[in-house]
């Protein structure tokens, strides 16, 4: 496929276990996730926050063994223009989480229980899951099936549908989040309910970001009160682009955002247009260093000029003011360096994407580069973040 990374895909893999004893807590990047047309899965309450790493994680992997190019045009896909297939999975309520989350690594572009959609069985539960029509639906269901251990092949049904009928059910579950009073996240097909609010207009696309999850809330909120105004911003892990875009709605005079999948940078990028920002304030690429600078084709696509991203991105290592990475506890811990590397002396460093008993390992990790450390917690998630010595 294509801008697939062998070394990147073993450094995902490495992580990546589907059995029903492992919580997966790493991810390299947003979102990564990535969502694909922002799939939404089950969890169950008592394991919601893991539940949602792990997913996360695995979508980031499953991402790597599917990534095709990017739009030159549009943040649209492929998948946005063609019939899609809608499956029926029937498997025992025991198993439906790890499924779900399986048949994500396996090719479904998304996966739905609902508990209150079950089988001629009460211990049984229906998973809906989406297929693109190019995919062997009774291959990927195998295939998930026996990650997590089952001996048998589900019984499933297949139909398809045309696209609009899932773009449209995708655009009802994305809201205007409210974040904090007087500061929404606002899908691109909505009016804003304040227009004298700060709105950020998305359209989040295949990226992780849309303002609903505790980790993006909480980054928000930190930036809010950061920034006074003509800061240098860094976004560790941009996704659809919202930290960046926030950091320059509250004052900052720059913003940067790095990510490892092409896709987000484009919906990024799209998300920056959308909220009336250009290249002279906003730039986002692929993270430098690892080998996968955008390619010619890319570049041109994203009307990205080389040496702005020369410039502004690989020499301004130890310039930041404040750099935030939300992704998740392995990426943070071995990319500490790399993250901290970017912000300048006295600079703030934020890191979220982990639940609250990660928090130790991170204070460990980066209490050798932080000082005047502090921690902000939502629905069971954190934020830490500090001054760079």
């Amino acid at each position: 496929m294509t801008m697939v990374l062998n070394s990147l895909r073993g450094h995902f893999f490495k992580h990546l276990s589907c059995t029903s004893s492992t919580i997966i807590t790493g991810r390299f990047f947003t979102g990564s996730r990535v969502h694909r047309l922002i799939p939404f899965i089950h969890f169950s309450k008592s394991s919601a926050a893991q539940r949602y790493q792990h997913w996360k994680h695995i979508q980031t992997a499953a991402k790597f063994s599917t990534l095709s190019s990017p739009s030159s045009e549009t943040p649209a896909s492929d998948s946005f223009t063609s019939p899609y297939l809608s499956v029926r999975i029937c498997c025992h309520k025991d198993v439906a989480d790890m499924l779900s989350e399986a048949l994500l690594c396996f090719g479904a572009s998304s996966t739905t229980v609902d508990e209150e959609e079950s089988s001629e069985r009460s211990d049984e539960i229906i998973i809906t899951s989406i297929f693109s029509v190019c995919k062997d639906v009774k291959d990927c269901i195998s295939l998930a099936a026996d990650s997590i251990g089952l001996q048998k092949l589900p019984s499933f049904e297949v139909a398809m549908h045309d696209h609009t009928d899932w773009i449209k059910a995708t655009q009802e579950l994305f809201c205007p989040v409210e974040v904090s009073d007087g500061l929404w996240v606002v899908p691109e097909w909505t009016t804003p309910p304040d227009l004298q609010a700060t709105n950020i207009i998305l359209n989040p696309g295949l990226a992780f970001g849309t303002g609903e999850h505790p980790t993006t809330k909480l980054c928000l909120l930190l930036l809010r009160d950061l920034i006074k105004g003509g800061e240098l911003f860094l976004d560790y892990g941009t996704g659809s682009g919202v930290l960046a875009i926030a950091a320059l709605k509250f004052g900052a005079a720059f913003s940067v955002g790095f990510d490892i999948d092409p896709q987000a940078i484009t919906f990024a990028q799209y998300n920056a247009t959308l909220n009336n920002f250009g290249h002279e304030e906003l730039l986002f690429n692929l993270v430098p260093g690892k080998g996968i600078l955008p390619s010619a084709d890319f570049s041109s696509s994203m009307d990205i000029d080389q040496t702005a991203y020369d410039a502004e991105v690989l020499n301004n290592r130890g310039k930041y003011d404040i750099v935030v990475a939300n992704i998740l506890l392995n990426p943070l811990l071995e990319l500490a360096d790399q993250i901290v590397s970017y912000a300048k002396p006295g600079a703030t460093v934020a890191l979220s994407g982990i639940i609250s008993e990660q928090i130790p390992r991170i204070l460990e990790r980066y209490s050798q580069y932080l000082e005047n450390i502090t921690v902000s917690k939502m629905d069971d998630w954190a934020c830490i973040s500090g001054l760079k010595k």
